[in-house]
């Protein structure tokens, strides 16, 4: 008799701690940011959490959780060709969340494979009908176009791409010395453009100035002082001073150029 009743609550507890385990394995913690379809003998009756819940299981089952957050993906265009058959490398990011978990889940077997390759068959498409020029310089409108087409493909899987951003553009090491020479050469011709325009300045002031001397020779004594002072600043000239007045240009004092000739040329006049 206390055998058969060993024996009875030897069953008993097992049949227990199996119904105990078979509970415990259909308690699910759900996060916050997740969403969990629930399928009964394969046919969908919802979507269950966030927080704990339960599922009869054998009945009831969970294949997956989709998750809400918004979520990033880098990719790469290698060695596509650009409308004007340029061969470049192009890297992009893309930002894109779950909006319709339903969707997500009955109208795509793997909705994270099938929007990463939405966004990198696209990325070809759209270099292709772009040119290098187009490319380098308005990359906002590229990553906004982009956008657009890869949404309208992944809309009907119930997937939302928020952002795409162009981060950079690889050419080849020829391009790349090409446009280095071409960015030199036009360097060089706007350095020369802005050099001959102040040359051009310079000698109408320089005219304008040489008007004012003819006009008042104070103004050119001035002048030559101004210069002679500048040379002695610099310390690097030698300055040779003629007794009395400084030999100013046009001055017909006797001790000027033109006083000395003129002095000359009186005394060969009075030999004569």
């Amino acid at each position: 008799m206390a055998l058969e009743q060993t024996i009875i609550y030897t069953l008993i507890s097992i049949i227990a701690f199996i119904l105990f385990i078979w509970f415990i394995s259909g308690l699910k913690v759900i996060k916050q940011w997740e969403k969990a379809p629930l399928l009964k003998f394969g046919k969908y009756k919802g979507l269950k959490g966030p927080g704990l819940i339960w599922y009869l299981r054998g009945i009831y089952t969970i294949p997956m959780k989709l998750s809400t957050r918004v979520l990033t993906y880098t990719f790469r265009s290698e060695q596509t060709l650009t409308k004007d058959n340029v061969s470049v490398s192009v890297d992009a990011i893309m930002y894109y969340k779950v909006v319709d978990p339903q969707k997500a889940f009955l109208e795509v077997e793997e909705y994270l494979v099938a929007t990463n390759w939405a966004a990198q068959s696209t990325l070809r498409e759209v270099m292709g009908k772009v040119d290098l020029n187009e490319l380098l310089s308005e990359r906002d409108k590229i990553s906004a176009h982009l956008q657009e087409i890869i949404d309208s493909k992944t809309e009907r899987w119930g997937i939302k791409v928020t952002s795409v951003e162009v981060r950079d553009v690889v050419l080849p090491q020829n391009l790349i010395d090409v446009m280095a020479r071409q960015a030199e050469a036009e360097r060089e011709r706007q350095a020369r453009v802005i050099l001959a325009t102040a040359e051009a300045q310079a000698s109408f002031k320089m005219v304008e100035a040489a008007e004012e001397y003819t006009k008042n020779e104070k103004a050119m004594e001035l002048r030559w002082m101004n210069l002679l002072y500048e040379a002695a600043v610099t310390g690097k000239s030698t300055i040779i001073m003629v007794p009395a007045n400084l030999p100013i240009a046009g001055f017909t004092n006797a001790f000027s150029v033109k006083g000395i000739q003129k002095l000359a040329s009186d005394n060969n006049n009075e030999d004569q």
